[in-house]
């Protein structure tokens, strides 16, 4: 386990106490699926009618194709490999270029455990990616596709899969809001938001992207905000005290920089960082950003990044106005302290 903690670390940048935690979570899912594959059989359960039963059968569909993201390179393929192998299919991975390595270590593994030849494919490539996603795709000999990165990516997929009515598992892109009342706790919810926005340096599908405070609050979450984030430490995954690492690659760290300069000549305020780190490299300052509109590219598209956004607002319905005007969700978070009364 250490061994690929460290491994994560050194080739994806997260700190070290993080791969750990992901090399834990993605180890369970080969337990939870392990064991699953005892009850392959299938289930009968209650139908939506007393005169109804339904049954479920769990058969192999033949080779599944993975594509797996650079965020999560160890649990993301343990979680697709481990359901697929278990129903009796054989995968065929190709991970993200920035994050083969825990791909091979993971193809190794299964090899060592006993895992028959062609089983568990690992293709690795940094030159020819899309070819090898349309490949699979069209490919008559690959009956699904599980691919968890994009939306832009997923479309593109998607189309290349209806050429052979391929079975897709799409996990895409979110925008997740995060809405905080007046009535809230602020320190949970900064707690709260420190947790879902930097984690991975705000590099996974559920981070907060559009933060909604109400206006009568704001000031004061922000203050708590800025004592929380001063305590992020920028540096090498693998030193003690470490709690963010990089920004993935170039272009990635491109990004971030160009949509905090856009916002910020839209009008939008800069309350801290907004800047390559003195660390140098990929590093970039954790960043607030007030002031925002809905037309901004930071609350439109997903960041990615360490870059908090923060809209106000004024009633409930103003808020949720805000959070569903997206054309993609994935997950949103809430904080509002609500009392129950027993008479």
């Amino acid at each position: 386990m250490e061994e690929l903690s460290k491994l994560l670390t050194a080739e994806q940048g997260k700190p070290l106490a993080e791969s750990r935690g992901e090399i834990g979570y993605g180890n369970s899912y080969i337990e939870w699926f392990s064991e699953e594959a005892r009850r392959i059989n299938g289930e009968i359960v209650a139908g939506t009618t007393r005169t109804k039963e339904m049954m479920f059968i769990r058969q192999p569909i033949g080779v599944v194709g993975m594509i797996t993201p650079w965020n999560f390179p160890n649990a993301m393929i343990t979680r697709k490999v481990a359901a697929a192998v278990a129903a009796g299919c054989t995968c065929v991975v190709k991970p993200a270029e920035d994050t083969p390595l825990s791909a091979l270590a993971l193809g190794l593994l299964a090899e060592q455990a006993g895992f028959p030849k062609g089983v568990m494919n690992v293709v690795t490539s940094r030159r020819h990616t899309p070819e090898i996603g349309k490949l699979l795709c069209e490919s008559p000999k690959v009956a699904g596709i599980s691919f968890t990165g994009s939306t832009q990516v997923g479309k593109i997929l998607y189309r290349q899969g209806s050429s052979t009515v391929k079975r897709m598992g799409l996990e895409l892109g979110g925008n997740a809001a995060f809405i905080v009342f007046e009535s809230a706790n602020l320190d949970t919810a900064v707690q709260g938001l420190m947790a879902s926005k930097f984690r991975n340096c705000g590099q996974t599908c559920v981070s907060t992207n559009r933060v909604l405070v109400q206006e009568s609050v704001v000031d004061q979450f922000l203050e708590k905000l800025k004592v929380a984030m001063d305590k992020l430490v920028l540096g090498d995954g693998f030193a003690d005290g470490v709690t963010q690492g990089p920004i993935i690659n170039k272009a990635q760290f491109d990004k971030v920089s160009r949509m905090v300069e856009d916002a910020r000549k839209g009008g939008a305020e800069l309350v801290m960082g907004g800047e390559p780190h003195p660390a140098g490299g990929l590093f970039y300052k954790p960043t607030i950003l007030t002031q925002v509109t809905e037309d901004m590219s930071l609350f439109k598209e997903e960041i990615f990044g360490p870059v908090v956004s923060v809209k106000t607002f004024k009633t409930e319905e103003e808020a949720l106005s805000i959070a569903n005007n997206t054309r993609v969700g994935l997950v949103s978070y809430f904080y509002i302290v609500t009392y129950l009364y027993f008479l």
